[in-house]
């Protein structure tokens, strides 16, 4: 049982890995050619945000309770688009380190 719900996970994660828009995007932003745009690329968490919170207002003024998923899915993708600046600016600054040695050795 263990075993399947681990290949289920793993298989759930590839896929999201693959086919989804923001994750593709984060992956392209991770490569050493994107990690330039991590910092602007933290302005695209404002729409989400902006979408967690209407979604959230319509719940609360009585709305369907399915858009509580959304809420969370909003507010997850907000917070991996909010995260990649700083680490794409600590990433840039290990690759140019690693690029600087290279150029001296």
């Amino acid at each position: 049982m263990i075993r399947l719900l681990w290949t289920l996970s793993v298989r759930t994660r590839a896929f999201l890995r693959r086919y989804m828009p923001t994750n593709i995007l984060l992956d392209k932003i991770r490569t050493r050619r994107g990690l330039k745009w991590g910092v602007p690329a933290m302005l695209i968490a404002i729409p989400y945000l902006l979408a967690a919170a209407a979604c959230a207002a319509a719940v609360a003024d009585g709305g369907a309770g399915w858009l509580n998923i959304l809420v969370v899915l909003f507010l997850w993708t907000a917070a991996k688009f909010a995260f990649i600046g700083p680490v794409s600016l600590i990433l840039l600054a290990r690759t140019r380190l690693h690029e600087a040695r290279a150029r001296r050795a």
